[in-house]
């Protein structure tokens, strides 16, 4: 005849089957963490514009959000925050950014510094975080250049109209010349000639 399993058994085994559904719950809800959606990962922008880098965020809790800029001259923190708390931005960046629940940010009057690679990390309370990169360029607006050529240009048509006006002024000066000149030399020949008849 069997033993009769005793209730001290049964319970340890009953808590160890709650112990493995509670751990295999967590590492389901850690494994999905956080899903990081970035609409457009490349934006082209002119000098002067506003740009959002726009992105969206599911996870458990309430995450931190955290923005860096990488360029050719390193990594520089621009903002971290929990969304509905203040945003911590930095020097370089004070009055040139804001910050959005959802995660996203918006650029005031970018410039061509400010072309590069922007990461967003987002960790979640637990620990775990995902990172996205959006990488903007700015370029310099063409009818700056286009500015230049028409002054540029105004400018040669101006120094054409004054030389313009200088040879007409001289060409006047010396056609009166001439005439004066004219008149004298007229003047002196009928003198001469009067003067040979009275000779005669």
């Amino acid at each position: 005849m069997r033993p009769l399993p005793s209730r001290r058994r049964k319970s340890h085994g009953l808590s160890l089957g709650v112990f493995a559904l509670c751990l295999a719950a967590a590492r389901c809800l850690q494994s999905q963490g956080v899903s990081l959606y970035i609409p457009q990962a490349a934006i082209n922008a002119t000098v002067e514009e506003d740009i959002l880098l726009s992105v969206a965020y599911s996870c458990h809790g309430i995450p931190t959000i955290e923005w860096k800029y990488t360029s050719n001259w390193g990594v520089q923190k621009i903002v971290e925050w929990k969304p509905g708390t203040q945003a911590n931005i930095s020097q370089s960046h004070k009055d040139r950014v804001c910050t959005f629940d959802n995660g996203s940010i918006q650029l005031f009057s970018v410039g061509v510094r400010d072309s590069g690679y922007y990461v967003i990390t987002v960790t979640e309370r637990l620990g775990s975080s995902q990172f996205g990169t959006i990488v903007l360029h700015v370029s310099e607006i063409l009818y700056e250049d286009l500015h230049f050529v028409a002054v540029f240009l105004a400018l040669l048509a101006a120094v054409a109209a004054v030389l313009i006006s200088l040879m007409w002024v001289c060409n006047k000066c010396a056609y009166k010349f001439q005439r004066k000149r004219r008149h004298k030399l007229k003047e002196s020949t009928t003198e001469e000639i009067e003067l040979q008849d009275a000779e005669c």
